[in-house]
């Protein structure tokens, strides 16, 4: 390991006078590299193709911010159930917090779409049009020759049209395939809103992966910062051996190598996509994208040397050869998320197909109904959260009297719509015995009971 840490002043990405220090990663091959090749096919395939799925008509996945809808695996969502997805928030800020004090940035090395897209999507575009890292660092020193101009301009046209793609699937996520494709096919002067917003995204995509690229890893991102706070020595991270590979030294061959086994070859700086050197330790700009391991394995079989000088390990495993301990802290955090997963669940499972709410007509208290009974006039408002259109009947529960509803006996709510009617509660006198009751009037399709909901009543003073 590094003795100094004058490293962590400033980042590989910039140079001392502030300007960018473009990084030109070595494409790496091995083991991981190869895994994390055949999930980037099954995420990509997930991320094209899941706004197009659809089951009863309606989308598997949708968050339409603008409408206040939300779908998730096809069960339907409203601003009515943003406690739901509250906690839901509170659940998964905790999961990242566990998770990343377990084992570091895995995700963003493994499941991150910025890490995904750029590594195995745009960067081996970047490969196959300017050629190997040693090829693109001469590309990008010659002088604009023919050459550089037709690879430069045809990198980013690609780059552009994969970004306008990459647009419109975000997009559809949003507001859905089928509206998608009515902005495609409708003339452009219907939908200049709708077309302005996917080149604003498309923009902001080729922004990313064409010129921003490691920077958001390394300074946009906040989930790198928080790993100062969250990490300890026992986290899993792609981490080097430094008890085996230190001191180092130049590999010659027949050597008996009284040093460490580090032959210094700088193979794992030349893959690193944010230009960083593994071998001083843990630093903020490390993914965890195991490119670094790849290529230190592959010259320790080229060395015949054991593999794993860098590996996923903590800091006592390398330091004390200590495992990976469950600590108190794991368990109060694995606790607390165990309980809010729980209550989610719950909430999930018990959340009713129709809401809404009941208001008593303001400036009016109530109405004498002949002689002998009192009624009260009152507004509701439902919404369905199925696919399906529902009439629904009001009936008062629990207690005598009856509901009256203005017009049509029913209240017919439209599929993921709304509905609302007028409706009197009549109560005989006797049954009152003080000013305010409570009240409970329950929703019936047909013979079965869907919900029910609170309201009060106004009496005359006993």
């Amino acid at each position: 390991m590094a003795d100094s840490n004058t490293f962590r002043d400033s980042i590989a990405t910039v140079d001392k006078q502030g300007k960018r220090n473009w990084i030109f990663a070595q494409q790496p091959k091995g083991r991981y590299y190869n895994i994390r090749s055949l999930l980037s096919i099954f995420y990509f395939s997930v991320f094209f193709s899941l706004p197009f799925i659809s089951i009863n008509g309606r989308p598997l996945f949708l968050l339409n911010v603008v409408e206040g809808k939300f779908i998730l695996f096809g069960a339907i969502f409203w601003p009515q159930d943003f406690f739901i997805f509250g906690l839901a928030m509170l659940a998964f800020i905790l999961f990242i917090v566990l998770f990343t004090m377990a084992f570091g940035r895995l995700f963003c090395g493994w499941m991150c779409p910025q890490t995904i897209f750029m590594e195995m999507l745009f960067r081996r575009i970047e490969y196959w049009i300017e050629g190997d890292a040693a090829a693109q660092r001469l590309l990008a020193k010659q002088p604009w020759n023919t050459n550089k101009i037709i690879r430069k301009t045809a990198k980013h046209l690609v780059f552009y049209a994969l970004s306008f793609l990459i647009a419109n699937i975000f997009l559809a996520y949003i507001i859905s395939a089928k509206t998608l494709g009515k902005i495609i096919t409708a003339p452009l002067s219907e939908h200049t809103g709708g077309f302005i917003a996917i080149l604003v995204f498309s923009g902001v995509f080729y922004g990313v992966f064409a010129f921003m690229r490691e920077q958001i890893c390394t300074i946009v991102c906040p989930y790198g910062r928080l790993q100062g706070v969250l990490l300890d020595k026992n986290s899993i991270l792609v981490a080097y051996d430094y008890e085996r590979g230190e001191p180092r030294g130049k590999f010659r061959k027949d050597d008996s190598r009284a040093i460490g086994d580090c032959i210094d070859c700088a193979q794992c700086v030349k893959v690193c996509p944010t230009g960083i050197d593994i071998r001083n330790g843990t630093q903020l700009e490390c993914v965890n994208c195991t490119a670094c391991i790849d290529a230190c394995d592959h010259m320790m079989d080229k060395t015949g040397r054991a593999r794993g000088l860098i590996r996923y390990a903590s800091e006592n495993g390398i330091a004390r050869k200590a495992p990976l301990r469950f600590t108190p802290r794991l368990r109060i955090y694995t606790g607390i998320l165990t309980l809010l997963l729980g209550a989610i669940v719950f909430m999930l499972a018990s959340r009713k197909p129709v809401r809404g709410t009941i208001m008593r007509t303001a400036g009016m208290l109530y109405q004498e109904r002949g002689s002998d009974s009192i009624s009260n006039l009152y507004r509701i408002k439902l919404i369905n959260k199925t696919t399906a259109e529902i009439p629904l009947q009001l009936k008062l529960e629990d207690e005598p009297g009856h509901v009256e509803v203005v017009g049509k006996s029913t209240i017919t709510v439209k599929a993921e719509g709304q509905g609302e009617g007028t409706f009197f509660i009549i109560i005989p006198k006797k049954a009152l015995h003080n000013r305010k009751s409570s009240l409970y009037i329950g929703l019936y399709e047909g013979d079965k009971r869907i919900t029910r909901m609170r309201t009060t009543f106004l009496g005359p003073v006993q």
